[in-house]
This record gives C-alpha cells, sequence and structure tokens, in this order.
C-alpha cells in the first residue's frame, strides 16, 4: 500500500473519515478549518496521509496563531492543534502517523516556535511513539459530565453552594438568551474582552466568533449564550456542538455582577439545554496544568464532572528562539 502526505483532501473523504472515527471532534471538520480560515491572525493548514485509493488514515490541523506581524512574527507564532491528531485505528494508521508528524516536522521549521496537540480524547496507547516523535506529553486537566444521566441525578452532582448560586442567580431575575443575531456577537466579546484583560491573556480577534456565527451556528453546531438581568449584559458562554458533545469554548461574566452568579446559571442552562436536545457529552475544553493553582478548575470542578488528564503534546521547533520569546512574552503581558 503506498501511503503519501498531502495538504488538501475531498471533502467527503475528509467528513467521512471524521464522522466515523471514534475520536473526530469538531475541530477536525472542515466547518470549523473555514472558521479559522477566516479569523484575524489565524493560518489553518492540513496535513493528511491518504492511502493508494486518496482515503485519508492520518489527520493534522495545525492552526498558525501569530500575536505581532513584522519583525516580531518570528517570535509570536505558535502552531496550535485544536482537537489533536487524528488517526485510524488499523495497522496503516501507526505508519502513517510517523509519515506524517516526520514530514510535519521537516517542511515546518521556521514556521512556528511550537506545535501543540491539545488532545480531546484518551491516546495513551500512541503516548510513547509520540515522546519518540519529539510531541512530548504535558499534563493538563479537564472536566467531563455525563449527559445521558437523569437530570435529577445531574443536579444533584453539583456541589451544594453551586445550585443556591443558580438558585439565587434565577431569584434576581438573572436570564439566558440564545444569541439569534450576528450584531449580538459583540456584546458577549466585550465581556470576554473584560475578563481576558484581567487575566492578562489575549484574547481572539471577534472575527473568530463572527465566521463561527456565519458557518457553524445555521448547522446548529454553534450555540452563543448570554445572561441578562434588567436588559444589562452580565456573562457570556460560547459553546461548540458536534456529534453529541457540547463544548464550553468561551465563557466570561462581568465581575461587577458576581452577585448574581451568571457564570453558573450559563453552565446549567447549557447542561439542562443539552440533555434535553439529546447531547450525551458536556467538555469544559480545558482545566489546567494539575501542579498550578487554576482559578477556572475551582469554578468548573463545582458541577461534579469527571476529571481527565488526556493531556497535550508539544513538539518544539525553535527551542532558542522560544526561550526569548517566552521572555518577551512575560514583558508583553504587563503592558496588555
Amino acid at each position: 500500500m503506498t501511503l503519501k502526505v498531502v495538504q488538501t483532501l475531498a471533502e467527503a473523504d475528509w467528513r467521512r473519515f471524521v464522522d466515523e472515527h471514534p475520536d473526530g471532534n469538531i475541530y477536525h471538520t472542515p466547518d470549523m478549518f473555514r472558521v479559522f480560515e477566516t479569523t484575524e491572525g489565524y493560518d489553518p493548514t492540513l496535513w493528511a496521509v491518504v492511502d493508494s485509493n486518496n482515503q485519508p488514515l492520518a489527520l493534522l490541523l495545525p492552526v498558525n496563531i501569530t500575536l505581532m506581524d513584522g519583525l516580531l512574527r518570528r517570535f509570536t507564532t505558535r502552531a496550535v492543534v485544536y482537537g489533536s491528531i487524528l488517526v485510524s485505528p488499523t495497522p496503516l494508521g501507526r505508519q502513517a502517523l510517523s509519515l506524517l508528524l516526520d514530514t510535519y516536522k521537516n517542511e515546518t521549521k521556521n514556521s512556528a516556535l511550537f506545535t501543540e496537540l491539545r488532545n480531546m480524547s484518551d491516546l495513551s496507547p500512541q503516548q510513547a511513539f509520540l515522546n519518540e516523535e519529539k510531541f512530548i506529553f504535558e499534563d493538563h486537566l479537564n472536566f467531563l459530565i455525563d449527559l445521558t444521566q437523569a437530570e435529577d441525578q445531574l443536579w444533584q452532582n453539583v456541589k451544594k453552594k453551586c445550585r443556591q448560586h443558580i438558585r439565587t442567580s434565577r431569584n434576581k431575575g438573572t436570564q439566558v438568551h440564545h444569541i439569534t443575531e450576528r450584531s449580538q456577537l459583540t456584546d458577549a466579546y466585550a465581556i470576554l474582552q473584560q475578563v481576558y484583560a484581567r487575566s492578562q491573556v489575549p484574547l481572539s480577534d471577534l472575527s473568530l466568533f463572527e465566521a463561527a456565527f456565519d458557518i457553524l451556528a445555521p448547522k446548529g453546531m454553534f450555540i452563543p449564550l448570554l445572561a441578562q438581568v434588567d436588559g444589562q449584559n452580565i456573562g457570556a458562554v460560547l459553546l461548540l456542538a458536534h456529534n453529541g458533545r457540547l463544548l464550553d469554548w468561551y465563557a466570561g461574566s462581568d465581575r461587577s455582577f458576581s452577585a448574581y452568579c451568571p457564570g453558573e446559571l450559563l453552565i446549567w442552562h447549557a447542561l439542562e439545554m443539552g440533555q434535553q436536545q439529546g447531547y450525551h457529552l458536556f467538555d469544559f475544553g480545558g482545566a489546567g496544568k494539575p501542579d498550578e493553582d487554576y482559578g477556572p478548575r475551582d469554578f468548573k470542578a463545582k458541577f461534579g464532572g469527571n476529571l481527565v488528564n488526556y493531556g497535550r503534546n508539544v513538539y518544539v521547533h525553535q527551542p532558542t528562539l522560544l526561550r526569548l520569546s517566552k521572555q518577551g512574552y512575560e514583558l508583553y503581558r504587563r503592558f496588555l
């Protein structure tokens, strides 16, 4: 069987490979690829290995993300593989993955500082091989909630204090609205800007969410929610949906309205909605490294999900440049 690396795929073959694979997720889809294509500062690329019938056996979809253009581009570009790799569970799959990673590394030496695989499923069987390829495993936690359980059990799994916060939010008149107009995204984005500014972390351009609304929302793959009280926007959760899985993509709340507990109400609304609409899993989208304090992890833990450590795998293309970049990034954060 002849294997070859390609950078384009027939969409029907691409979709079939993702839909039939048990670990296929929204980030592997052509739809999400198009979202990234139209996002300012994002440059997605496709790398795949196909057999002699042009059927994919392995898929890698790095998104080159650049914080600054010009002379600083080399110091501020990283490649993120949202959803990680997707490999055929066949004997040829391992061979295809080896060819894919070797080719990718050889041809992208100067395109990014590092490539990060963000694993959304358990890749334990492939970790030894990934580490041999210098894609080094790093612990990274996440919470997953089973939406097939009974609603009363789902509610009881939520910590007692969190349940009280949800009741308080409702009693104070907080309401959750589904964003149905593209112009409303700016309301959610303004809240996210507050959150990311507090954390001193760069926020993706508004064009990311506008593209998601244009491309994904008509297919039910993007569900943006806004919490309001007396007409004031106080919280937002932007969900991705694919193949029975709801993903907490972006979320935030206005700290001046913390007494209204919009974050807790928004997540509970998402859980209820997901269960009622037949989703089987709620994915919190990450909970940080286990050895680091991480406020969002404490928040997410209140909902009683299953804590997993699928981790991330990182390949460093330019070690010296990366060290310099990390020092510069810490300085950059002070001025955000």
